[in-house]
């Protein structure tokens, strides 16, 4: 058994790069994802030890010696991440020759090779694809040749890839990542905006039926058929917290979209009903209300809702099955339940004008979400929408980034009609149009009066988002 850490590694300031993470990359207000895809192997791998040294501010020096008491160390890395990520592991391979590190993710999901070659002798292999249990048979110490999912460098130095390794089908059988978190994190540490405070989130299932061709973790890692926990293994990871941290006010399911089985998600509440826990989750925008209201009577207290634009030929576009009229019906039936949502929004799919994007910002202001987060089209490699804007020439590859040298999101797409700097211009546009509203103003200060916890939270995000929004200039 080889001796092994988990690494998110240290990064830029406040870079949220965890799997979690829908963008990796700084927020508008400080926001730590769970880095719930290395700690499910760590869950798998006995004696292993997780460090997220983001959240937890771990410098590159503590990371180093902790790598000089393993053997084998596997890093989380994102394409906007990787080149920080290689640097880190050249380090720790100049402290540690004897060293073996891994990269996983969906950088290296789709470009192995690629990624083994700009790594040099950094790291020493990528597990491709969903890889829990072939790290866990890495650290066994089976033969690499054995290993179905890893992309390696033999002896001679040539890449080796290995076939590929079946995709998980028994979902129960995997242990809860939440005995990890216990282990390893300090669950204060992860923070988003959102959500009650502290949180914890985990994943129920994996994949996604739908195909936005923008959404990295279903063309890459996790697949388009949803493979799930049973709603009592799911209760018994809660009830597990439950007892562990005590302090915990919410709990989230990360799964791409929760709702993607109803009766299944209307099975779990009524399981985290008996057990009297505050829960959220990820939806689509057309669940019904009878639903809406079995998940409500059950502890569901806030749905994540991508609605991205408020154009239904860009949701046609980016293929993403939901229609405007739908939306703005569950959305009504959300508010008169009292089930609050936080609404993201993208600027710059393919199609968007200045026109669809004032369109999109009063589509926002006209159904209210309790919240909001603007992100920027990201082209991410492996995803449709990357390699239709390679062909349609909306990318420039070898000079378009996807993060700034601070990590903040920067526009890489660019149309004939539409400049990358038009559409990163309108997200500060976007965010000052909705949240700078008499009745959203009102909103905000009613929260604030009631509880001084949310006064405290709402004074320090506000001067984090202030603060994003100079960065934002710097970076334009």
């Amino acid at each position: 058994m080889m001796k092994t850490l988990f690494l998110q590694p240290p990064s830029f300031d406040g870079f949220d790069g965890g799997a979690g993470s829908r963008y990796q990359a700084k927020r508008e207000i400080k926001s730590f994802w769970y880095p719930t895809w290395l700690a499910q192997p760590a869950a798998l791998v006995e004696g292993s030890k997780l460090i997220d040294s983001p959240p937890a501010r771990i410098s590159l020096d503590s990371v180093t010696a902790a790598a000089r008491e393993h053997d084998l160390v596997v890093m989380h890395t994102s394409t906007p991440s990787f080149a920080s990520d290689i640097r880190v592991a050249q380090a720790l391979k100049t402290a540690k020759p004897s060293l073996k590190i891994g990269m996983v993710g969906a950088k290296v999901a789709v470009q192995p090779k690629e990624s083994l070659e700009r790594a040099g002798e950094a790291i020493d292999f990528v597990a491709r694809n969903e890889f829990d249990f072939t790290i866990k048979e890495l650290a066994n110490d089976r033969p690499w040749a054995d290993i179905d999912g890893i992309t390696w460098r033999d002896a001679n130095g040539a890449t080796v890839h290995n076939k590929e390794r079946a995709t998980l089908e028994d979902m129960d059988s995997l242990p809860f990542v939440t005995d990890v978190y216990a282990r390893d994190l300090r669950i204060e540490d992860y923070f988003i905006g959102y959500l009650l405070h502290p949180y914890v989130s985990f994943y129920t299932g994996r994949g996604c039926k739908s195909h936005c061709t923008f959404c990295l973790w279903p063309q890459t890692v996790g697949g388009h058929r949803y493979r799930v926990r049973s709603p009592e293994n799911v209760a018994a990871e809660i009830r597990n917290c439950q007892k562990m941290f005590p302090q915990v006010r919410e709990y989230f399911f990360d799964d791409d979209t929760f709702t993607d089985d109803l009766p299944r998600a209307e099975a779990i509440a009524k399981e985290l009903g008996k057990l009297g826990v505050t829960w959220s989750c990820n939806a689509k925008a057309n669940v019904p209300r009878s639903t809406l209201k079995i998940l409500k009577d059950n502890g569901l207290r806030l749905l994540l809702v991508g609605y991205e634009s408020g154009n239904q030929q860009i949701l046609y576009n980016i293929k993403k099955g939901m229609r405007i009229d739908v939306a703005r019906r569950f959305t009504k039936d959300c508010h008169e339940l009292g089930i609050k949502i936080h609404g993201t929004f993208i600027l710059g799919l393919p199609g968007e004008s200045q026109e669809t994007i004032q369109e999109t910002i009063k589509f926002a202001t006209e159904i209210n979400p309790h919240t909001i987060q603007v992100s920027l089209a990201a082209p991410y490699p492996g995803t449709f929408l990357y390699k239709q804007a390679l062909e349609n020439g909306w990318l420039d590859v070898q000079n378009a980034e996807l993060i700034d040298d601070h990590g903040i999101q920067i526009a890489p797409l660019t149309y004939p009609h539409l400049a990358h700097t038009e559409i990163f211009d309108n997200v500060e546009t976007f965010y000052k149009k909705f949240y700078f509203r008499a009745p959203k103003i009102a909103a905000i200060v009613g929260e604030m009066v009631t509880s001084r916890q949310m006064m405290v939270r709402r004074l320090r995000e506000g001067i984090e988002f202030f603060q994003f929004l100079r960065d934002r200039h710097k970076a334009a």
